[in-house]
């Protein structure tokens, strides 16, 4: 199964893959796009080419592989979103036409779309006030679908303490 973890920074994604990989050691493990950049930052330039790398990355997959993603294409469209309501970028239509169509191509490569709570509490220099906007634009992409990115995708939301989280994956 193609699984892909999402939600904001400091969520504990990290955390459910490291457990999830210790109990399920079959699987492989997509990492963060933000691993393959030299200097990510929180700028829609940015976010749009972890899009690309997470599009590319797994697209490599096919359908029946045991792969678990550190975010899914929704995040970044999510953050997009979110930087733009903050007015920290433009509104830009086209701009989020053509994310929303990358991240079109990739969610068919995502049986489980696993989205975390933002209940975790992450320091002040985590840059809460994006935290929150990422995750409400997460929660509103995953629920409303305007992009019709989740036609063939299975979400489950996952809330609570680690051990939770990870019986709820399973």
């Amino acid at each position: 199964m193609r699984i892909a973890i999402s939600g904001t920074h400091g969520s504990g994604k990290s955390t459910l893959i490291e457990d999830f990989l210790a109990a399920h050691p079959e699987y492989a493990h997509e990492p963060e796009p933000y691993e393959w950049l030299d200097n990510a930052s929180v700028e829609v330039d940015d976010f749009l080419q972890q899009l690309e790398i997470s599009v590319e990355r797994l697209r490599t997959h096919p359908a029946g592989a045991n792969v678990i993603a550190e975010r899914a294409p929704l995040d970044f469209l999510a953050y997009i979103l979110a930087l733009m309501d903050l007015r920290r970028a433009p509104r830009d239509c086209e701009l989020l036409a053509s994310a929303a169509e990358l991240a079109a191509t990739a969610m068919p490569h995502v049986d489980l779309l696993v989205v975390l709570s933002d209940e975790i509490e992450a320091p002040a220099d985590e840059d809460p006030e994006l935290r929150a906007a990422m995750h409400e634009q997460l929660v509103e992409l995953v629920n409303a679908d305007p992009y019709s990115l989740l036609a063939n995708t299975r979400v489950i939301e996952v809330a609570g303490g680690r051990r939770t989280r990870l019986e709820l994956v399973r």
